[in-house]
């Protein structure tokens, strides 16, 4: 006579790390900027160091699903000091083909690869120039491949709600949030407040990213995909009270400091496209300090406008996106303008490229 014993859950293995660095990378509207964001702050209440490293599209509304439209950002976070976003990294979320093939080169051999299936049928392929499926071809074998319908799971996840098919999927990020969140035991209680705040007046969104999220986190429960998680305990940082600064907000910080120390009025006018409008948007809580700021149709007039303040002893800043720097020839008395009001590129990936020129109006 047989029996049934019951069986006792198998639980996850989990690994203490000393440090991690993830990426997330898909095309510019896949909130690849938020989900690294949320991200981070999570890891940071929790008590890591960190450090990020947003990067932005090469083009200015590049075609969705090709190589110059991807978009990414970085975290390294750790129980001991942090010094640098990373180098290589430990996991890669990768939200189309495009996206894997900008980023894989820089993923450890074994790391974590989390794809959204989805994204990856021909016409994906062909527009990230892709002759193969790499999901399919073995070129992915030495990584930990996990192969996700993100679209099809965040649709079910919430189609109750009654939400369009394009509404639904701009969700999908945050599902993928929720499989990191289960993946590095993290709370998802600060995004989940950030949500309410971020969408109060739109109640039917913040049900449907709350429930996109906390569908992520029970996807990893539920089919147990991965087999270890990981706890990365908090760093021994001295105590004290600490500000979460990104490059942009530390840019505009720097620009006020300046004026006020050369008693200049600061004056900046540029037109809004990422990352740029973060600059504008911080600059225009320092009115107190007399900062004046001015949002322009594009280039432009916002230059032009920058220009015209100099000659009342103000100093204006500006910048613009693209491959290079200014072309026009404008950057000089000899050309008729004002030599103090400088023009670059955006400070994408706070500040990395040398043709940055922003700054070079304090030094002049």
């Amino acid at each position: 006579m047989s029996t049934l014993a019951e069986v006792p859950p198998v639980k996850n293995k989990r690994e203490v790390l000393d440090q991690a660095v993830i990426r997330f990378a898909g095309d510019s509207g896949d909130g690849m900027q938020i989900t690294g964001n949320q991200f981070t702050n999570t890891a940071a209440l929790y008590g890591n160091d960190i450090a990020t490293f947003p990067d932005y599209p090469a083009e200015i509304r590049a075609p969705a699903g090709t190589i110059p439209g991807v978009s990414g950002f970085q975290l390294h976070f750790s129980s001991n000091e942090v010094y640098t976003p990373g180098d290589a990294i430990d996991v890669l979320i990768a939200m189309n083909p495009a996206a894997l093939k900008v980023n894989v080169a820089d993923l450890k051999a074994n790391g974590i690869l989390i794809v959204n299936s989805d994204s990856f049928k021909e016409g994906d392929l062909r527009k990230a120039q892709m002759t193969s499926n790499p999901l399919e071809d073995h070129s992915l074998d030495k990584f930990r491949l996990f192969s996700v319908e993100l679209e099809r799971l965040t649709r079910r996840s919430l189609e109750h709600l009654g939400l369009d098919a394009k509404s639904m999927d701009r969700c999908k990020n945050f599902f993928a949030l929720g499989m990191c969140y289960w993946l590095y035991n993290r709370s998802s209680e600060p995004t989940v407040r950030w949500i309410e705040d971020k969408f109060k007046n739109k109640p039917l969104l913040v049900e449907a990213n709350k429930l996109a999220l906390k569908g992520g986190y029970s996807y990893c429960e539920a089919t147990e995909a991965f087999q270890v998680s990981y706890e990365i305990p908090p760093a021994q940082l001295t105590p004290g009270l600490y500000r979460s600064m990104s490059g942009n907000q530390a840019l505009a910080l720097g620009f006020v400091t300046a004026a006020q120390k050369s008693g200049l009025t600061l004056f900046q006018g540029s037109y809004p496209i990422t990352p740029a409008s973060d600059i504008l948007h911080e600059l225009s809580q320092y009115k107190d300090f007399g900062v004046m700021t001015f949002q322009a149709d594009d280039d432009i007039p916002g230059r032009r406008r920058n220009r015209s303040h100099y000659f009342i002893d103000w100093r204006g800043v500006c910048w613009r996106a693209g491959d290079h720097n200014d072309v026009r020839p404008w950057n000089g008395p000899e050309n008729g303008s004002a030599g103090p009001c400088r023009c670059g590129r955006d400070p994408a990936g706070h500040l990395r490229h040398p043709t940055w020129r922003a700054i070079d109006w304090v030094a002049d």
